[in-house]
């Protein structure tokens, strides 16, 4: 194996040890007892979770911090060092401080740890140091420690850093589920993305609909859904038998037909339409739009509403323009 990738598994494998260290640490009646007395005081929280931190356990916080938020957990992420320069007039006595710290002894923490007790917080600390001044004065203790970063000279924050991020998403995730926090929650918490997309977007946003809907009737002749097909550019025709849909012609039916024969004269829509075309609602999520014609291998599907009467179609390279 060559040197650098070898390296680079190296690296894998200690931080794969130190999560499974923690991992066991879920076994260990005094860190469960933590665990479930921090989940109990955030859950009961009436203000915001405080996440702090500085250095590379501030990044951890900061991500700590967002992962909350996203999830139902109302929280800020405070600078450690910056705090004591005017930034610490976010704190409200009804808040809760989750402080993040490998050593659980540097100064910035220590000074800020007086100013938590002045509102009276309840102090939550993520420590590899359980011995440390921060784990002193601290509420609640979550044993983060590790044998060994996967730096080679156990020095650069490696499996530390993951340690603490993994006891924060737990965290975390535990809250989510003691809320009820649903995905649709979630999602009206990341409209932007793709994530959105496919948890809040529906078809009947973005489906073609009224004039634009690629319609012929039973009896149209073929060169005429021919025609239909080509100008709505949809690769498909809804054939209606007056208000009810009777089925569907796409372009791939057309080609098998050409690939039988070529007397096309006498042909109908009847002749040739699917009469069991996939349907969905217009209340149908786009994602799962998206997943029913890729299980079946087809591009279009027709669209109704509560009544069951037509309301569009859907092709997926809408979706795919959708970015889903």
């Amino acid at each position: 194996m060559e040197k650098d990738v070898k390296n680079g598994k190296a690296v894998v494998i200690k931080e794969k040890r130190e999560i499974q260290r923690l991992e066991k640490r879920f076994d260990n009646p005094l860190f469960t007892k933590s665990f479930k007395k921090a989940i109990d005081t955030i859950y009961g929280c009436k203000g915001k979770v405080i996440v702090t931190g500085i250095g590379k356990s501030g990044i951890i916080a900061q991500k700590i911090a967002a992962t909350f938020n996203s999830t139902g957990t109302y929280s800020t992420f405070l600078h450690s060092g910056d705090s004591i320069h005017g930034d610490l007039g976010i704190v409200r006595e009804e808040d809760v401080v989750l402080l993040v710290s490998k050593s659980g002894g540097t100064d910035e923490v220590k000074k800020l740890i007086p100013l938590f007790k002045e509102y009276n917080l309840k102090i939550i600390s993520i420590t590899a140091n359980v011995h440390s001044p921060l784990a002193k004065v601290s509420d609640i203790v979550l044993d983060a420690s590790i044998e060994s970063e996967a730096c080679p000279h156990n020095l650069t924050p490696t499996s530390s850093s993951t340690t603490a991020l993994i006891v924060g998403d737990a965290i975390a995730m535990v809250l989510l589920q003691k809320r009820g926090f649903t995905k649709e929650e979630f999602a009206a918490f990341h409209p932007g993305g793709s994530l959105g997309r496919k948890l809040l977007l529906k078809v009947k946003d973005i489906m073609t609909k009224g004039k634009d809907i690629p319609l012929v009737n039973v009896n149209t002749k073929l060169k005429d859904v021919i025609y239909m097909i080509s100008t709505k550019r949809l690769g498909s025709a809804i054939v209606m038998d007056k208000q009810k849909i009777a089925g569907m012609i796409t372009d791939g039916d057309l080609r098998r037909l050409l690939e039988k024969t070529l007397a096309l004269d006498n042909l109908k829509a009847k002749d040739i339409m699917n009469t069991k075309p996939k349907f969905i609602t217009t209340e149908t999520l786009a994602n799962t739009a998206l997943e029913i014609m890729e299980r079946n291998k087809i591009t279009q599907l027709i669209i109704t509403d509560k009544n069951k009467k037509l309301a569009g179609i859907i092709h997926i390279h809408t979706l795919v323009e959708m970015g889903l």
